[in-house]
This record gives C-alpha cells, sequence and structure tokens, in this order.
C-alpha cells in the first residue's frame, strides 16, 4: 500500500472516530432535534424579512409563568438566540428599525408583552446557568404589545408574518398566547 493511500485511510479514520464521539458524548448529531430549527422569511416588493429561531413543544407543561417565567428576558424560542433580519427601515410602533440583522427577545407577561429588538449577535441563547445572553446595551427597540387569548393550543412555538389584511404583523404564537408586532 502506499503512503499517500495510508495517511488517506488514517485521516478518515480518525475524523470518523471524532464525528462518532462527538455525537456520542456532545450532541447525537444524526437525532431529530427537540426545538427544530424554523426559518420564516417574508417577502413584497423590494422587502425581504427573515426570522430564524427554534421551535420548542409545549408537551403538556404549562408554558407562561412557569416553563418561560413572567416578567423576565426570554430568548424567544430555544436554543441559538431569535434572529430578525430586514432589509429595509422599519416602522415598528412609534419607533423606527433601522435595516440589518437583530437577535430578538420577549419579555412575556399574562397581559403584555415587551418585544426587544437588539443589535449584538449571540451564538446561544442562554448562559451556562441558563440566563439570557442578552445585553440591554445594544438594544435598538422595546416595544409593548398585547397578550391575546386564542381559543385553540399552539403546541409547538410558532412565529410567523401575517399580512392578510394589508397590515404587516409579525406574530408570535405558543399554547394559547399570541402576540402581534405591527410592521412597517
Amino acid at each position: 500500500m502506499n503512503t499517500f493511500l495510508k495517511r488517506t485511510l488514517i485521516t478518515l479514520s480518525i475524523i470518523a472516530l471524532g464525528l462518532f464521539l462527538y455525537s456520542a458524548f456532545v450532541e447525537n448529531i444524526f437525532a431529530a432535534r427537540l426545538s427544530p430549527k424554523d426559518i420564516v422569511e417574508f417577502k413584497l416588493n423590494d422587502l425581504k424579512l427573515q426570522v430564524f429561531y427554534n421551535r420548542p413543544s409545549k408537551k403538556g407543561r404549562e408554558v407562561f409563568g412557569a416553563l418561560v417565567p413572567y416578567n423576565k428576558v426570554w430568548r424567544t424560542g430555544a436554543n441559538e438566540a431569535t434572529t430578525f433580519e430586514t432589509n429595509k427601515a422599519l416602522k415598528i410602533g412609534n419607533d423606527s428599525l433601522p435595516a440589518g440583522k437583530y437577535t430578538l427577545w420577549t419579555v412575556p407577561n399574562d397581559t403584555l408583552w415587551h418585544v426587544i429588538f437588539n443589535k449584538k449577535q449571540y451564538p446561544w441563547g442562554v448562559d451556562t446557568e441558563m440566563n439570557p445572553m442578552w445585553d440591554p446595551n445594544y438594544d435598538v427597540l422595546d416595544l409593548k404589545v398585547p397578550v391575546q387569548k386564542i381559543p385553540n393550543t399552539v403546541e409547538q412555538f410558532t412565529i410567523a408574518f401575517d399580512n392578510s389584511t394589508d397590515n404587516l404583523s409579525l406574530t408570535m404564537a405558543w399554547d394559547n398566547i399570541k402576540i402581534e408586532v405591527p410592521l412597517k
């Protein structure tokens, strides 16, 4: 066997062993995620909006006020920090949001949510103590929106864009709660 073939086989064996060990001890890269990744996009004329987030499930648990505590910053999903990207400046409530990429944070409450657009990009949603990695010094916009109770249960956290009435909004729904963030 020539030297090149031996080196190639050794290299491939090391890579395979590394993937196996990573999968066994860190994260099973072949298993389905408990909170799968999702990307939601909206395009109209030259406006392009995109949200990247992870979708946790209710699984019979009490969600708001328990799994997601009231009056504390939430990463608005699971795993990686949720991101919101726009290629055009937007008017959100009475404030302007410049074009760019933001992390999206929320502070849930039973009647009102704070929706926070933060210009810092975070590698993950929480630190090792499960505290949000959010740094308020990078907040660009903080908007309060009312909570809507919905008659059906949304099993998996869902973010969407709604333009059904020509009033564009970013919606978030989970369990029996929905909020709408008006976008112009």
